[in-house]
């Protein structure tokens, strides 16, 4: 098999609009250049974008020699849906804007000619997502050379037998009879060697003593190299076994882990939907770096780079389907095709999960109220059944909203094209705009009212794992009354994590948290916004805002104080601590039950001495004693969600925390200290070398002489480029007028965030200007 690298040099333009093709490379998210405006219908869910169709060209040559071989196109993801054309003929098309899909398009290939494919990206119908979609060829695109007598793509299963000694199953399909060697690799050496004869399905046991087990702390993978016939295909994999019951808990090797899990969106922030694999591997290492061990990827399948990079850091995945099944969630989602799709989706889905050691756990859905009726329980068993049938390994859930069944049962907030056309919120919209103005407490109280039961009982009967949105003050209930159940908290408040992580370490059957949301996204705007009217104009959910504002890490990557006060409540760290900026002490800000605290680390307030504000501290342990310029200037308890909160004046100099056990034990302490007055621009690139098909991202600080950051001092930065493309340029505000695509950009208490991709050149150079001065850095390319 030859696999082709097919993301350069293609053009795309608007579909029927008399304009130019523009140059551009894959993977590449049209929608994110698209005018943003209070009457787009993509709404406050799509950041009000424009949804238009695109057309995407590509002219391709293969040789004469290769007429006798397969060719058959991998597109990871297209949005919203698509079709392909090669030569002028249709080869192809895909209802599911998240599904990894295959081409055959040989009987369309001009072999020893040049070819043309022909891609149109149907997005203009709108809404059609909850959140920002994104459109276009989002994600990379493979093609496949196979010969006649091949193994099939996804063809080869690898699954852990046992993990003592280890053994592992090979299975393979090919496409006819004939020889077949299957190789166990460790880097050049080879741990064994199997040559055998098959009639098209192959399962070979294989023991490997001596393997080292994958685990999040080390995360070994191997490569199976297959030949078949003379074709040629390489898997990575890991040996690893996972268990999950309500008396053991998850486990991974017989070991209990708890999982402290992240829900995250498909997007990438100033990149928008753009899934470079980059960008994919930058992600999760940023959430594993922070803390987290899991991620759910709501709600969506999730990308191959992703999972690759979740294999070789070590970090859990349930992958999940869809966010709506034959009930609308918006007008023109996928709602109207899942019943005639799912059975090949979700093949589709295992098929690209099974070799990846990182994936634990398959999700049905999100928030599906069809979960509370007969025909949405009759529809779950079928497609728990496609699961299993391919894949018996892991466990199967689904994410359901215990109040949103409930009121769903009662009739509130059922969708209908009438509701939508007058302008009425439904499905998880409108049970969110709820918990927006009633607060998060009232969907967690919801959730124990007597006729959730009723409404849930069944679906979580068919579900392995029983998946609970915003469903806290539910679990030691069913815990005690469904004794064989296991429970997902599938989507969490973040000021939850401490009563679940204590209640975790001492009930198995609760296997772990996903917090909403692991790092911030577009759309949905202003839903997990705190924000002042320094920075946001309007409250409202109106076109200013571009993202949610809903992550514990911001847009660009940085990690917030609420990620502070989970490192705390996951006993990764013992204290942390988090200020009110001074001249926003008191003030109003935007409302949000997804946001716990606009705090920020920082005690450095130029012109605000003698002004009150409010200090955060996190902290394990019976109380906290506060010390100003080592003054002891008050002492408390820490509450039972490992909070303190301490009114001050202040004063520049240290700001110390030090935590105390019950018996006055130093536990741990924590310091925050005032920068200089003198600012300056300080560039930051994140790597200083990078390879040609990565990215490069530099961020810019406004900086005292020892490299405090100055989150009062604010101003424009513009950049000049040389030796790359400016793929995005701005600052984590959800709150952004001016989008990503210009050479300036505002800063967010004091910073800022450019992405760029190297051209041909072998160094990038990036210089900055503002009104703090100029800065200049650059970074290799090889």
């Amino acid at each position: 098999m030859k696999k082709v690298d097919f993301n350069h040099c293609w053009q795309y333009k608007h579909l029927n609009k008399e304009e130019p093709f523009q140059d551009i490379v894959l993977p590449h998210d049209a929608m994110i250049y698209e005018p943003r405006h209070q009457s787009n219908p993509s709404s406050r869910h799509g950041a009000y974008f424009a949804g238009e169709d695109y057309e995407y060209i590509k002219e391709f040559f293969i040789e004469e020699k290769e007429k006798d071989n397969l060719v058959i196109f991998e597109f990871e993801g297209v949005y919203q849906h698509y079709e392909v054309f090669i030569n002028d003929q249709k080869v192809g098309e895909c209802a599911y804007g998240y599904s990894n899909f295959y081409i055959d398009a040989t009987s369309a290939i001009r072999f020893g000619e040049h070819n043309h494919i022909r891609v149109i990206a149907y997005n203009a119908k709108q809404p059609n997502s909850r959140w920002y979609s994104g459109a276009g060829i989002y994600r990379p695109v493979l093609m496949y050379l196979l010969p006649l007598k091949h193994i099939l793509l996804d063809g080869i299963k690898i699954k852990t037998i046992d993990t003592n000694k280890p053994i592992i199953e090979v299975n393979v399909l090919t496409s006819t009879s004939g020889k077949l060697q299957i190789s166990i690799e460790d880097g050049s050496h080879s741990l064994a060697h199997y040559e055998t004869h098959t009639n098209g399905i192959t399962k070979q046991i294989i023991v490997l003593p001596n393997a080292i087990l994958w685990s999040l702390d080390q995360p070994k993978l191997y490569h199976c190299k297959v030949i078949f016939e003379g074709d040629e295909h390489v898997v990575s994999f890991g040996i690893r076994k996972i268990t999950c019951d309500a008396t053991n808990g998850f486990c991974i090797n017989g070991e209990r882990v708890i999982l402290l899990g992240s829900c995250i969106h498909h997007d990438h922030g100033l990149l928008g939907a753009m899934n470079h694999p980059f960008a994919d591997e930058r992600r999760i290492l940023l959430l594993k770096e922070a803390g987290f061990n899991c991620i759910r990827s709501a709600h969506n399948p999730f990308s191959k780079a992703s999972l690759e990079a979740c294999d070789k850091y070590g970090m859990l995945v349930i992958d999940e389907y869809a966010d709506m099944w034959y009930i609308h969630k918006t007008q023109y989602d996928y709602a109207n095709q899942l019943i005639s799709f799912y059975e090949k989706d979700l093949t589709l889905m295992v098929n690209k999960d099974y070799n990846h050691p990182s994936v634990i756990m398959y999700s049905l859905g999100n928030e599906v109220t069809e979960s509370s009726e007969k025909r949405g329980w009759d529809l779950m068993k079928k497609m728990k059944n496609v699961i299993n049938s391919i894949d018996d390994t892991r466990p199967v859930t689904c994410g359901i909203n215990l109040i949103f069944n409930l009121l769903n049962a009662l009739g509130f907030g059922i969708y209908s094209d009438k509701k939508v056309q007058k302008g009425q919120k439904v499905g998880s919209e409108f049970f969110n705009d709820l918990t927006g103005r009633l607060g998060g407490k009232i969907m967690k109280l919801g959730a124990r009212l007597p006729g959730v039961n009723k409404q849930t009982k069944k679906a979580y009967a068919i579900c392995d794992v029983a998946g609970y949105n915003y469903g806290i003050f539910r679990y030691k209930h069913d815990i005690k009354h469904y004794p064989k159940r296991v429970i997902l908290g599938s989507e969490t408040f973040c000021s939850d994590a401490f009563a679940f992580y204590r209640l975790a370490k001492k009930k198995p059957a609760l296997i772990g948290d996903c917090v909403w949301a692991g790092q911030d996204y577009l759309g949905e705007v202003a839903i997990g916004s705190q924000e002042y009217r320094d920075y946001a104009k309007d409250f409202r959910p109106v076109s200013g805002w571009i993202s949610a504002g809903s992550g514990r890490i911001d847009l660009t990557g940085k990690q917030l104080s609420e990620m502070a006060y989970m490192r705390v409540a996951y006993e990764i760290d013992q204290i942390r601590m988090a200020v009110i900026p001074v001249p926003f002490y008191r003030q109003p800000h935007s409302p949000s039950a997804w946001k716990m605290t606009p705090a920020i680390e920082s005690w450095t307030f130029h012109g605000y001495e003698g002004k009150k504000t409010k200090v955060e501290v996190y902290a394990q342990g019976h109380y906290v004693e506060l010390i100003l310029n080592n003054k002891i200037i008050a002492k408390k308890r820490v509450n039972k969600n490992g909070c303190c909160y301490f009114v001050i004046e202040y004063e520049p100099g240290e700001l110390k925390a030090i935590n105390y056990s019950k018996d006055k034990k130093m536990i741990a302490s924590t310091t925050l200290v005032t920068g200089g007055k003198e600012t300056t621009l300080l560039s930051l690139p994140e790597k200083y070398s990078i390879k040609q098909n990565e990215l490069a991202y530099v961020r810019f600080q406004y900086v005292d002489p020892n490299g405090t950051i100055n989150p009062l001092a604010r101003g424009k930065i513009s950049l000049d480029v040389e030796g790359g493309t400016l793929l995005a340029f701005g600052h984590a505000c959800p709150y952004n007028e001016d989008g990503y695509h210009l050479t300036s950009s505002d800063t967010y208490y004091g910073e800022a965030l450019a992405i760029i991709r190297p051209s041909d050149k072998n160094i990038i150079k990036i210089k900055a200007t503002s009104a703090f001065g100029s800065t200049s850095s650059s970074i290799k390319v090889h």
